[in-house]
């Protein structure tokens, strides 16, 4: 009976042993790190953006009456929301709703890509009315050309986020589907969607400062 027993614990040890090691403490640890220095890139063209707008605050104040604020506020409405369904499909893969977090996170990306498309239409409409840096529409506009060179900048980075954001969320839905996210071991979503929440955070401070700067 006891050489059964103890066949069982070897038997136990030895699955152990052939199991993945995950540092789930260390995942988690590494992504804020990285979410840190995403801010402190971020954070150093808001510093920049504050300088530019001391020296030319009236043609910062001018460039702002140029954005449409009616889609600046919807896309803000958009990330928040794509904020919101990937938070709750974390809570329905840890209550084993693979369904609802399927669908979940799926409502997710596509409000993503809704954010991006929305942004490429007011990009193009501002190029098309020579809302650009070197325009003719803006010769001799210093001031004007520093804001829009700011506004494509920073805007266009964040929109390269999105898509690194999007990109990354795709996989955990794969992943996700295929059963490697599971409730026990979600913590790749958990870090997906801590990147995404960094999206829209950044996102609420660009706001102001272009769509809201008249």
């Amino acid at each position: 009976m006891s050489d059964l027993a103890g066949e069982r614990v070897t038997s136990m040890e030895e699955s152990r042993e052939h199991e993945p090691h995950r540092d789930y403490t260390g995942s988690k640890i590494g992504m804020w790190l990285f979410l840190f220095s995403e801010c402190m890139l971020f954070g150093g063209l808001f510093v920049l953006y504050a300088m530019y707008r001391a020296d030319f605050t009236s043609a910062f104040l001018a460039g702002g009456k140029d954005m449409n604020t009616f889609i600046g506020v919807f896309n803000t409405i958009v990330l928040l929301t794509g904020s919101w369904t990937v938070a709750m499909s974390i809570t329905a893969v840890q209550r084993n709703q693979k369904k609802l977090a399927i669908g979940l996170l799926s409502t997710t990306i596509v409000l993503g890509a809704l954010f991006m498309v929305l942004k490429l239409m007011e990009w193009g409409d501002h190029i098309h009315h020579g809302l650009y840096p070197s325009s003719s529409a803006l010769a001799g506009k210093h001031g004007l050309q520093v804001f829009f060179s700011m506004y494509y900048v920073m805007t266009g980075l964040h929109g390269l986020h999105v898509i690194a954001g999007m990109t990354v969320l795709i996989v955990m839905l794969i992943m996700l589907i295929r059963g490697k996210i599971t409730a026990e071991h979600s913590v790749a979503l958990e870090n997906a969607a801590l990147y995404w929440h960094l999206v829209d955070i950044i996102w609420i401070f660009l706001l102001p400062l272009f769509y809201l700067a008249a």
